[in-house]
């Protein structure tokens, strides 16, 4: 049975009767255009939940059902000249919030526009990846907590593109197959699912419930609420509070260079090319997630 079976009932939500796609469906279907310190790590393969960049929780089930209340525009991309330490995180070294150029408070821009950047070439990374990666920043809440923080969730490449696999959807997969039955993320549950078959992190999407009337009215006021939008502008390690010092004068001129080999190997896929410019350019496990959430000081 297809996964959008449970949307061809004639009970439908009085909010789901007469609907055109959000924002939020748009940005995830790849159409372009929590926070508080809270996320949603899925280092090693498992779910955690972050606070001020320290583990609060992690649970051992291999899915994790949420609802999608708003999300980045633009895909994001981040560049790292060494290999990421997860054990202490920094600031990367240059990053995009919009995918066409450095942000003004990267330390490090190694090119004036991400579609001439050196580290977007294919090889510049481990293998044949690219050393600067994309990223999709999506701002959730808890399914079983839809009262509950918003939390920052961080998509790597390997869980935004790609193909269906059967029932199995990479993000921009699963925002397309919603779209085409005119259904926005924030509409449903959505559950978050580990492939299992692939040694880094990846995620597949796909359809669970409708959300009730008063879930779907409290869904939409949590994306528009600031903890929505920090989650969806700022990168990881703004969200843990990790800040790049201050220092006098210019950074040297930045070198192109493969940053340090990394513990796990990086998955390829087929990422959308930019085209050049022709002007110059010990984890508590807790299989109640919303409990924890709710224990989380507020008062960040």
């Amino acid at each position: 049975m297809s996964e959008m079976t449970l949307f061809e009932s004639g009970n439908l939500p009085a909010f789901a009767k007469n609907r055109e796609l959000s924002a939020v469906a748009k940005a995830l279907a790849g159409g372009g255009g929590g926070g508080g310190g809270k996320r949603i790590s899925i280092k090693g393969g498992v779910f955690r939940l972050i606070h001020d960049g320290k583990q609060i929780a992690a649970i051992d089930e291999r899915y994790l059902d949420v609802v999608v209340v708003q999300a980045a525009e633009k895909i994001s991309r981040t560049f790292y000249a060494g290999a990421w330490d997860p054990e202490n995180p920094a600031p990367p070294d240059c990053w995009s919030a919009d995918g066409d150029k450095p942000d003004s408070s990267a330390a490090s821009p190694q090119s004036p526009t991400c579609a001439t950047c050196p580290q977007n070439i294919k090889g510049s990374g481990q293998g044949e990846s690219r050393a600067c990666r994309f990223n999709q920043r999506l701002a959730v809440v808890l399914a079983n907590d839809i009262n509950g923080d918003v939390l920052q969730l961080q998509l790597p490449a390997t869980s935004i593109f790609g193909k269906a696999e059967g029932d199995n959807h990479p993000l921009q997969s699963y925002a397309r197959l919603l779209a085409s039955q005119s259904i926005s993320p924030e509409m449903v549950v959505t559950r978050m699912k580990f492939d299992t078959q692939k040694e880094s992190p990846k995620l597949f999407f796909k359809p669970v419930r409708w959300l009730t009337d008063d879930e779907h009215g409290t869904a939409v006021e949590k994306g528009q609420s600031e903890d929505a939008k920090r989650a969806v502008t700022m990168t990881v390690a703004q969200v843990d509070k990790v800040v790049a010092p201050m220092l006098e004068g210019k950074p040297p001129a930045a070198k192109a260079k493969k940053p340090a080999k990394a513990k796990e190997e990086v998955e390829e896929v087929d990422e959308p090319e930019l085209r050049k410019e022709e002007s110059t350019p010990a984890p508590t496990k807790k299989s109640d997630l919303a409990s924890v959430v709710a224990d989380w000081d507020t008062d960040d």
